[in-house]
């Protein structure tokens, strides 16, 4: 397995940047970038241009990772010459947030077959939800099949984003590429490091993603009061306090959900992905010590899920755009943190995402987290 990576900073100018990628004849490559550069004319025409073989998959961002470093309008190409593993791409058009689960569900079919080890999938971050788009994909492919990825960006806008496939770039597509085979070999780690912000609260009122009321009181006045002054600025300053998800029987979940808006005439609030509405939350907040902690602790569970450290490969970083904006000026940290422990022999590449799409641990089924670094390690035998 071969990785090089190339990151562009300007275009057309960076285009020759890309020819040493072509040296490997890539079968995969992973492209996340700013929205404003991504969707320069001609890139994503050029990128079929140069790796007319190659499967072309990945998004626009929040910001980019780019081999231990955060970068900001740039866009990061990595490509992947794998030995021994088969690809397969699959894309679908999204037609509207009710669609979700259904386009799941057609991904799957697409790419379900013997041999199937891992799917990454990239999809939009406005206007999908994460969680039924799992559920459907995770239904139309076959148990133990390892779930990662995650949702756009477009540098904390919440307006429009992009994901690229074979066709080019677009604002409706949901692309996916399924990795096949008994080489390949993959590992995960996630962890948020968020802490505990004011008791649970009973869900009393629920539709999917759309939060009504908590302890029969409508869930955005319970949210505004325990804001204060950050509720002047919602739904913006949701992503500063996430919610910690728990089971009716009070048991954590593993799972945070980011607001991504409010409703006021419902005085509702609609979440990143859906919740137990039998289930109880609890309002987060974060200091930047504690998620470059949890960052660590995510690179840490990736190792120990794997049989050994490889040799080379991939580290797949999706942290949530909220973490970025917690962080600030030290959001570097955290991608350093875990580049200190995947160690000097994986390429990192990766973005900062509305939604992170990894099982918990390896083995584990897939679920859409926020407010979360997840980790995916993908290399060969």
């Amino acid at each position: 397995m071969e990785i090089r990576q190339a990151v562009l900073h300007n275009w057309p100018a960076d285009r020759p940047l890309l020819a040493p990628l072509g040296q490997i004849a890539p079968g995969l490559l992973l492209v996340f970038g700013s929205p404003a550069l991504l969707s320069r004319p001609g890139l994503a025409d050029a990128l079929a241009q140069e790796f007319p073989e190659a499967i072309r998959v990945g998004c626009s961002t929040a910001g980019e990772i780019a081999n231990g470093s955060l970068a900001e309008g740039s866009v990061v190409v990595t490509a992947l010459a794998f030995a021994a593993t088969p690809l397969r791409q699959a894309s679908t058009v999204l037609a509207s947030m009710d669609d979700s689960r259904a386009c799941g569900e057609r991904l799957g079919q697409q790419l379900a077959a013997a041999g199937l080890r891992a799917v990454l999938v990239f999809g939009q971050g406005v206007g999908i939800n994460g969680s039924a788009l799992i559920d459907g994909l995770a239904a139309a492919l076959p148990q133990g099949v390892s779930i990662s990825g995650g949702l756009a960006g477009d540098d904390a806008a919440f307006e429009r984003t992009w994901v690229l496939d074979r066709q080019g770039l677009s604002a409706e597509r949901v692309a996916a590429v399924g990795l096949y085979g008994e080489r390949v070999r993959i590992g995960n780690g996630c962890f948020g490091g968020w802490q505990a912000f004011g008791p649970m609260r009973k869900v009393t009122r629920s539709a999917g993603n759309i939060l009504y009321a908590l302890d029969d009181e409508p869930a955005l006045d319970v949210y505004k009061r325990y804001l204060g002054d950050y509720a002047r600025t919602l739904p913006s300053s949701g992503l500063l306090f996430p919610f910690e998800m728990f089971s009716s029987a009070q048991e954590s979940a593993g799972l945070f959900r980011t607001i991504l808006g409010i409703d006021e005439a419902w005085g509702s609030l609609i979440l990143a992905g859906d919740i137990d509405p039998h289930g109880y939350l609890r309002l987060m907040h974060a200091q930047t010590d504690r998620l470059v902690d949890g960052a660590e602790l995510a690179a840490e569970a990736t190792l120990k899920s794997l049989a050994a450290v490889p040799a080379g490969g991939l580290g797949l970083l999706v942290s949530c755009v909220g973490r970025k904006l917690v962080m600030g000026g030290r959001a570097e940290e955290e991608v350093e943190a875990v580049k200190h422990v995947l160690g000097p022999k994986l390429v990192l590449a990766g973005f900062y995402s509305y939604g992170e799409i990894s099982p918990i641990s390896a083995g584990v089924e897939c679920k859409l987290h926020n407010q979360t670094m997840t980790i995916t390690c993908l290399s060969e035998a």
